[in-house]
């Protein structure tokens, strides 16, 4: 990208906005890029308060410092910030790396519980909106006091219905493996946006940034047996599938490699900052 010797796009870190009327906003997942992306996406209204915002509402998938780091850029907000997490989370948030208690010295946390049962749940920022969570394999954050000690929660991911027409969206930028929970909720959504962070397993060792592996970090590959590839065909033909959360090393961000191709052949989209998309 600096030498200007690729064909890529540049993105922010991952993370997602939620609307039933383009006033008031959800926030999934609170990226080290918030302001960035609150400032192309969300021009200020001419009447908008002073330090407010549109996003009502910011549920985290997991603890990780790319979905996380963000709400320490959101401390001077006018209200506490309503953030839906799970206890797991919560807690690692809260000890392992405080962000709570810091935010605490400034606007607030009104904590929410996200419910890990599969009961559909509202929020306030998305009336008519029934949201699910599902808890999905992965690892808490490097961070925790936990990270080889895995708990039901520290990973999930979210589908948003729409009551009235039944459409439904599913989003899981972190996902170890598609288990027969995962592939129904993916199944019964219209649009899926799913972990897209490696291409193949040994990716990062090879880049030689890392020595560990893809799914040992909770992230199941795009190709091999069982890859997301593999597993994204499995969905209705009129299913729309979107890769997210792309790691700098994923050769798919080269939009002339044969991996691109490979995506582009199997009706796979990549994900880029600023994609709109409506239910």
């Amino acid at each position: 990208m600096r030498d200007r010797t690729l064909k890529a796009t540049p993105r922010t870190q991952s993370s997602l906005a939620v609307s039933t009327d383009g006033r008031d906003w959800a926030l999934c997942n609170a990226s080290p890029d918030i302001h960035a992306q609150l400032a192309a996406q969300f021009p200020v209204a001419h009447d908008a308060a002073v330090r407010s915002n549109s996003i009502k509402d910011i549920l985290l998938v997991d603890g990780q410092l790319d979905h996380a780091l963000g709400l320490c850029l959101l401390r001077e907000n006018r209200e506490p910030l309503r953030v839906w997490t799970t206890d797991p989370v919560a807690q690692d948030l809260s000890a392992g790396l405080p962000l709570f208690p810091l935010l605490g010295h400034f606007c607030g946390v009104e904590r929410q519980t996200l419910p890990l049962d599969r009961s559909e749940f509202e929020v306030p920022a998305l009336p008519g909106i029934a949201i699910t969570a599902l808890p999905v394999e992965g690892k808490p954050a490097p961070y925790s006091p936990r990270r080889n000690r895995p708990a039901r929660g520290d990973n999930i991911a979210l589908t948003f219905r729409d009551r009235a027409r039944g459409a439904a969206l599913f989003y899981a930028p972190g996902l170890a493996e598609v288990t027969d929970e995962v592939r129904q909720a993916m199944q019964a959504s219209r649009v899926v946006l799913v972990d897209g962070t490696f291409w193949s397993d040994a990716e990062m060792i090879e880049a030689g940034v890392s020595h560990k592996r893809a799914r040992e970090i909770g992230h199941l590959p795009q190709s091999g047996p069982g890859g997301m590839i593999e597993q994204l065909a499995r969905l209705p033909a009129a299913t729309r599938r979107i890769l997210i959360h792309i790691n700098n090393t994923n050769p798919i961000l080269d939009e002339r490699s044969k991996e691109r191709a490979m995506l582009t052949a199997a009706g796979i989209e990549v994900a880029a900052d600023g994609m709109r998309i409506e239910l």
